[in-house]
């Protein structure tokens, strides 16, 4: 086998969690997965060396050098076989750069999966989960795909039983927001109003949301504690999020550490005339319709 192309969805936080600041300068994290129909695709083909080449949406903000994550899923993957081993990867993307959807987790995933396809490795999927960890806090939903909580720093997962299909409008910005200035934002706001910061736990209801199917209750109950520190670093995600909720949003929320804004919609129908209505209001760079659960990688 000289080439593998694999498919990653990009996902969206219903609850995002964030514990206090812990002495390692993490957060415990209770954080609800869930991956939506927007995909990018990384193909690895057999190579003297390492190397990777970025395609698509937003490419020339993604590095192509070591720092590229899915370059560093290789490495780790060749490492753990004990082995070493060539490979070009080549990224396609349409997943945000930088806008909260774990986009480069998605590729380091992918990369993973294609990998150890193409090397002949037949690792088990428990082994690139342990591997992933060590990538990224994202990094093992996104190999896992589907709906689940993760807890520790986002790492420890449990699939979630999900009873229908959500459907999704996201309004994309101009530029992106950094994961770690986010989290510091947080911190910084939380102290400054003397906060004490609970133990993070998964909402009861917006579980019991997810088993039934129940897009209305879910909508009430999606929750990212990020969102403030957010909207604190990009003033207009404010009017994005108040725009999708005049327009009859079900929930809205920003996505991560942003600065993406997911909307939930009633239905397919809906979610396409929300889009177009969003699109007319000016708020986003781009608005771009999903639906989720969906599958984690996939070979195509």
């Amino acid at each position: 086998m000289n080439s593998v192309t694999v498919r990653v969805p990009a996902k969206v936080n219903l609850q995002l969690a964030v514990g206090p600041l812990r002495d390692d300068g993490y957060h415990d994290l209770v954080n609800i997965f869930h991956a939506v129909s927007i995909f990018d695709e990384v193909t690895a083909t057999a190579e003297i060396g390492v190397s990777v080449r970025v395609e698509g949406e937003s490419a020339d903000q993604v590095p192509e050098d070591d720092d590229n994550l899915a370059i560093q899923a290789a490495l780790a993957l060749a490492r753990h076989a004990g082995r070493s081993y060539g490979v070009s990867l080549l990224i396609r993307k349409s997943i945000p750069v930088a806008g909260g959807m774990a986009g480069g987790s998605a590729d380091a995933a992918a990369a993973l999966v294609a990998c150890n396809e193409l090397w002949g490795l037949g690792l088990p999927t428990e082994d690139l989960l342990e591997i992933a960890a060590d990538l990224g806090s994202d990094v093992p939903f996104a190999l896992l795909g589907g709906t689940a909580v993760g807890t520790g720093r986002g790492e420890r997962l449990s699939p979630l039983e999900v009873g229908g299909t959500f459907h999704w409008v996201f309004a994309l910005a101009d530029g992106g927001l950094s994961t770690a200035k986010v989290y510091a934002e947080c911190d910084r706001m939380r102290e400054a109003i003397g906060e004490q910061v609970a133990w993070p736990q998964a909402a009861d209801p917006l579980l019991a949301a997810l088993r039934g199917g129940d897009a209305k209750a879910l909508g009430a109950e999606l929750a990212n504690d990020l969102q403030p520190a957010a909207v604190m670093l990009r003033r207009s995600l404010a009017r994005t999020l108040d725009t999708g909720r005049e327009y009859g949003a079900l929930g809205a929320l920003v996505s991560g550490s942003g600065p993406t804004c997911a909307f939930l919609a009633e239905s397919e129908a809906h979610a396409g005339e929300l889009a177009l209505s969003l699109k007319a209001a000016g708020v986003a760079r781009d608005v771009i319709t999903a639906y989720g659960p969906v599958p984690g990688p996939t070979v195509v």
